[in-house]
């Protein structure tokens, strides 16, 4: 049985709060007896019609705990999606700022570009291939309102998946140039490797994670755009960095980026 109406008011109200303030609140699945993904799934919905009035713009969507490794860390066990907004967005080299987030992890990831709509639910491969663009390495800087990072799937799927900023590589590679399950992830922070993965850590294939995407935003009406930028998921586990730290993200066949952090 989905949740009372006030219930997903209160649940998103909580987290919209949360954030606007940057201070963590309890797991929501607990507080707002917030228990299915349709329940979470439309307290994300109704934060995202908010931010939408208030003048942000959608800039893609992300797959989110498509890796094993993160999987384990955060005891859950299906991937899930979320929305970005272009106010999240930097691009290689940039200064980015962390004020505004509240606990902040980095994660190493491969981006897609999609070059034409895809609202086919019954997509199939070569459809989804041909409405692929280019491929980027990028690093998700992820982000939690839920204290301590103590959550549960619908806990991070009513947090907008857990989303906080992007940065985006600027060579970006077609995907005939790729063998994105062979390629290695080399995440560094401050010089220093810290995370290690792989294409094959992304359900197996990072255009696996991407396919599952646009054929569930198509069975939501809700369809990839061109344009849009899906982030399909990590390579390889997530860490915590302070401000003034660098991360430089190498990734086989895609290349680098890195940011500065404040």
């Amino acid at each position: 049985m989905n949740l009372p109406a006030s219930h997903i008011i209160r649940a998103a109200d909580a987290l919209q709060a949360a954030r606007a303030s940057r201070q963590p609140i309890a797991r929501i699945s607990e507080t707002f007896e917030v228990k299915t993904l349709a329940d979470a799934y439309a307290v994300a919905a109704l934060n995202t019609e908010r931010a939408l009035q208030a003048g942000r713009k959608l800039s893609g969507r992300k797959v989110g705990l498509t890796s094993k490794a993160v999987q384990l860390q955060l005891g859950v066990d299906q991937p899930d999606y979320g929305v970005l907004f272009t106010d999240m967005e930097f691009i290689d080299g940039d200064v980015v700022p962390t004020s505004p987030l509240i606990h902040p992890k980095a994660e190493g990831e491969v981006a897609f570009v999609i070059g034409h709509e895809m609202s086919d639910p019954d997509l199939s491969w070569g459809r989804f291939l041909l409405a692929v663009a280019y491929a980027l390495p990028a690093i998700e800087i992820v982000d939690s309102a839920i204290a301590d990072w103590r959550i549960t799937l619908v806990d991070t799927v009513a947090d907008n998946a857990s989303c906080g900023l992007y940065v985006l590589g600027t060579d970006p590679k077609t995907l005939g140039q790729l063998q994105l399950a062979e390629c290695g992830m080399d995440f560094r922070l401050n010089g220093q490797t810290v995370s290690v993965g792989s294409g094959v850590a992304c359900m197996g294939h990072p255009l696996r994670a991407a396919f599952w995407l646009a054929k569930t935003m198509a069975t939501l009406g809700q369809p990839l755009q061109a344009g849009d930028l899906v982030m399909s998921g990590a390579l390889g586990p997530m860490f915590t960095f302070k401000p003034g730290d660098e991360l430089t993200l190498s990734i086989g066949g895609l290349g680098q980026v890195r940011c500065r952090t404040i």
